[in-house]
């Protein structure tokens, strides 16, 4: 079980830590020096390539010692300038990558704003980061090139993650249980609202962003009551609104507390409150993976209901939204059925549709996908299409949209279709990952991936930097200059992004009609709760 777990967690982490590789800033003689006044103190940033940076300011205090698993509280002010010219550590995580050094001290932003003056404070991007709630940073994403391109502000974030953001435990605090992460980015957007001003930006009008967790994260913060009026505007890209309930949540942190050692349930918090850092995060080995890893919490202050149902019924934060997923969301992840055989496959389909497995077969042969990986192919079309990994691409998706469209005119759908984006994650000889999940970054962030682009993958990463500034600075991806007008959603009509100019606005049933929605949308199944490797084996197709 946990050598599975393990390899499902290693394809997670290389679609993350591989796509979210940054170029550094470039230590170029034109820098120069320059401060800002926060509400905390005097902060020292630098400016190169036309972008202030200002990198590292603590937005809450360090949560360590007592406020290990306690929500943010106020960070401490400072006397003199402190210096804004590095990023601050990254959360306690699993994966590793280059970059600053990780550490429970980690609650930090950035900000880059342009460098030239504006007659008025400018429109704000404020960017989560994905990596499954258990990896990633806000320094894996450079805001230079939407800063500048688009005339706003880009702040990215730091936020808990892993065991110590989101460890739901009985009486482990008297507030924030399994959403110490989430109250995290409140704190961050709050500190935003606060000083944004003084960098040249508009509290009055910030956007939130993110992409995969930081997708569900923006759909938390949406139907969460203390979250409102901290933004005026949502971008999701590859995130539903999935999340745990309390019981959910303290099953799991019952069980993860076993493994780090504090069985006993009358000791089981102070046990875990005793432990050093690095082993709990050591014990996390099994809290993670891509169907079974953490998630926000519902059904307590923070987060009344589960974000799926205040969208569906229209209690959450009523703001311009633009959502959107990959071709090929899930494909990636099917890779552990690359060497299944069709008995194998259509085992695993019955084993996960049931009484509808032989409609689902009949609309997805293992004949129509190409050999040798037909099984793979297959089933990332099956999955993506049916949306069973926690609602992401394909139909649920489209309903998803919908609803937010519903109570929201300004909503607008996009399908990042590049048939053949740049990937860094290890795939077998041959092996088409079509548009996979997180492939979109390197268009939108300067990241390795942003330099294997083609001419025609510039020119879409171009139309999309655009795109995204246009909506953050006036609710609307409509651009001026030639790129395709972007229509609501409630037009019927969808963004298709492609490479070169084959950008164009489509029918939603042309969407439809490709990810056969009319067999999804009339008929009853569950998301997955099994992790791709574990799957594989229970139906005979892992590798040996």
């Amino acid at each position: 079980m946990r050598s599975s777990i393990s390899r499902g967690l290693a394809i997670a982490a290389s679609l993350i830590a591989l796509l979210a590789v940054v170029s550094p800033v470039p230590a170029s003689a034109g820098f120069r020096s320059l401060t800002v006044s926060t509400d905390k103190g005097v902060v020292a940033g630098a400016s190169a390539d036309q972008v202030d940076r200002f990198l590292g300011i603590p937005y809450a205090a360090p949560p360590v010692g007592d406020l290990r698993w306690q929500p943010p509280a106020p960070a401490a002010g400072w006397s003199g300038v402190r210096s804004a010219a590095g990023h601050g550590a990254r959360c306690l995580q699993s994966t590793t990558s280059s970059g600053p050094g990780m550490s429970e001290d980690c609650l930090y932003v950035n900000v880059y704003t342009p460098a030239r003056q504006s007659a008025r404070p400018r429109p704000v991007l404020f960017w989560i980061h994905g990596g499954g709630f258990m990896s990633g940073s806000g320094d894996l994403y450079d805001g230079s090139l939407l800063a500048r391109t688009n005339d706003i502000v880009v702040v990215t974030i730091n936020y808990r993650l892993n065991v110590f953001g989101f460890l739901g435990v009985p009486g482990l605090s008297g507030r924030g249980a399994g959403n110490f992460g989430l109250l995290d980015q409140e704190a961050a957007l709050r500190w935003t609202q606060r000083n944004i001003g003084a960098f040249g930006g508009d509290p009055g009008r910030v956007t939130i962003s993110g992409e995969s967790a930081g997708g569900h994260s923006v759909c938390a913060l949406l139907a969460s009551p203390p979250a409102r009026g901290l933004f005026d505007g949502a971008i999701i890209q590859s995130g539903g609104c999935p999340s745990l309930t309390v019981a959910q949540a303290n099953a799991r942190g019952k069980t993860y507390a076993a493994t780090a050692g504090c069985p006993d349930p009358a000791t089981r918090v102070s046990c875990l409150r005793a432990k050093p850092a690095p082993d709990l995060l050591a014990a996390a080995r099994d809290f993670g993976g891509i169907l079974t890893g953490p998630l926000p919490v519902s059904g307590v202050p923070e987060l009344p209901l589960a974000p799926a149902v205040a969208v569906r019924s229209g209690r959450s934060s009523n703001v311009p939204i633009l959502i959107g997923a990959t071709r090929d969301e899930v494909r990636q992840w099917a890779l552990p059925f690359a060497n299944a055989t069709e008995e194998q496959y259509e085992r695993a389909i019955r084993l996960e549709f049931g009484t509808h497995a032989d409609e689902v077969l009949a609309r997805y042969p293992y004949s129509a996908y190409d050999s040798p990986y037909n099984a793979a192919y297959a089933l990332g079309t099956v999955w993506t299409d049916s949306s069973v990994f926690y609602g992401l691409g394909g139909c649920q998706y489209q309903s998803l949209a919908g609803q937010f469209a519903t109570g929201q005119p300004k909503t607008f759908f996009y399908e990042f279709a590049d048939p053949h984006p740049p990937t860094l994650a290890t795939t077998p000889p041959g092996f088409d990952s079509g548009a996979p999940h997180a492939s979109e970054l390197g268009y939108l962030w300067p990241m390795a991936t942003s330099k294997l682009l083609t001419p025609e993958q510039q020119q879409l990463s171009r139309a999309m930097v655009r795109y995204w500034g246009a909506f953050v600075t006036k609710a609307n991806p409509t651009t001026a200059g030639g790129q395709a007008a972007w229509p609501a959603y409630r037009s019927g009509k969808l963004m298709s992004l492609r490479p070169g100019d084959g950008s164009q606005a489509v029918k939603t049933e042309v969407y439809s009609a490709q990810h056969q929605c009319s067999l999804w949308n009339q008929i009853s199944y569950d998301w997955l709760t099994t992790n791709p490797d574990r799957l594989a084996q229970q139906v005979g197709a892992a590798a040996s």
